[in-house]
């Protein structure tokens, strides 16, 4: 039973460095670069490729709840593999014992191409920012890092993992946050029809209303200004912070509540005011860096994959593409300070259908290995 098992954890880091193009060989270190299928549309992966050891220990990390506090919660319970590493449940991520947290669940998918991670860009590598979840009182909620590193050494399915994966290193905070770090730089999700289309030399990957999008999303509608489009490659961010008013629109004064598949009822805004949860103004980047320019501004995200990816915004507030589109149509949020990139646009019916169409031929076509990689047993 062990033979097999760890014969299959071995096939699901192999089937992710293969997505990756890495090196079979779990502890090579010239790995080639990732193949057009995987990260077309993609720059070079940053830094050092992780081995297929590191990748696999990271994997495990992720999905295991026994490091949460009481052990409920994984990472991969806000970041779900079918839901585009994101959480399409709720508009908020959902911690310990239910508890909402500030923020909207973003995407982990190409990860290694951010530089300061979370919304506000307050953590500067994927290894840093493995530790906030795992400490925060609303998410896992342990107590300190030697909380998780004992705990970890006290699980037998750990016993030598680290050792093999870091060159006789056992479990420390180095070594946890590099394990995760390496799971989620294997996450790469590029060669969309898009990047076939513009990088790939096939004519015929877009629809003609979608190439139609395309110039809408680099002319008149002006959402290349932020989400950056290239010559070479596509990274669909400036790497930049903007307050665009989102969190200051008007809010619905009643809200269309699922019950079932096909089955929904509808609650007025005042029936719920006794059970809300008051939250004071999220200042975004400010909170960081205590610039007053930087007053609720927010990483600019990548748009690949934003069709797997919602619901929208830093608050999740806006919860399909349609109305991303109509909110940035309108010129954004009513908000003093917003971001001078932002006014009124004027797009047709027309124009926000072809835009949708084009942000829908993000998807990349890796996902699937992905997602079965992540699952496997």
């Amino acid at each position: 039973m062990a033979v097999r098992a760890a014969a299959r954890r071995g096939l699901a880091a192999l089937a992710v460095l293969a997505v990756l193009g890495f090196a079979a060989c779990s502890d090579r270190r010239d790995a080639a670069p990732p193949p057009p299928a995987a990260a077309l549309g993609l720059p070079p992966l940053p830094g050092v490729p992780p081995s297929a050891a590191q990748v696999e220990l990271g994997r495990q990390l992720f999905f295991d709840r026994r490091l949460s506090f009481n052990g409920t919660m994984s990472c991969a319970m806000c970041h779900v593999p079918e839901e585009g590493f994101a959480s399409n449940a709720s508009r908020l991520a959902v911690g310990i014992e239910g508890r909402s947290l500030r923020r909207n669940a973003p995407t982990v998918l190409n990860a290694a191409w951010v530089r300061e991670l979370f919304h506000d860009g307050r953590e500067p590598s994927l290894e840093a920012q493995a530790w906030s979840p795992l400490l925060h009182p609303h998410e896992m909620a342990n107590p300190s890092p030697g909380h998780v590193i004992e705990r970890i050494r006290a699980l037998s399915d750990y016993a030598g993992r680290f050792e093999r994966a870091f060159d006789g290193r056992g479990p420390s905070m180095d070594t946890v946050g590099a394990a995760l770090a390496a799971y989620e730089r294997s996450l790469v999700a590029a060669g969309s029809r898009f990047d076939r289309w513009r990088y790939g030399g096939d004519a015929q990957a877009l629809t003609p209303l979608e190439q139609r999008g395309f110039e809408l999303f680099t002319g008149a509608a002006r959402c290349a200004a932020c989400h950056r489009v290239g010559g070479r490659d596509a990274p669909f961010t400036d790497h930049r912070y903007h307050a665009t008013g989102v969190a200051f629109m008007p809010r619905p004064g009643r809200f269309v509540v699922p019950l079932a598949p096909g089955v929904q009822t509808v609650i007025e805004a005042d029936a719920l005011a006794p059970f809300a949860d008051p939250r004071p103004a999220d200042l975004g980047r400010f909170e960081v860096t205590l610039d007053p320019a930087d007053r609720h501004a927010f990483r600019t995200p990548s748009l690949r994959n934003v069709a797997r990816t919602a619901p929208y915004m830093h608050d999740g507030s806006l919860a399909t593409l349609d109305d991303v589109v109509a909110f940035y149509d309108r010129g954004g949020g009513d908000l003093e300070g917003k971001s001078a990139l932002l006014a009124p646009l004027g797009l047709t019916d027309d124009d926000k259908r072809a835009l949708v169409a084009f942000l829908r031929a993000l998807d990349s076509a890796a996902l699937p290995a992905l997602v079965a990689a992540a699952r496997a047993p």
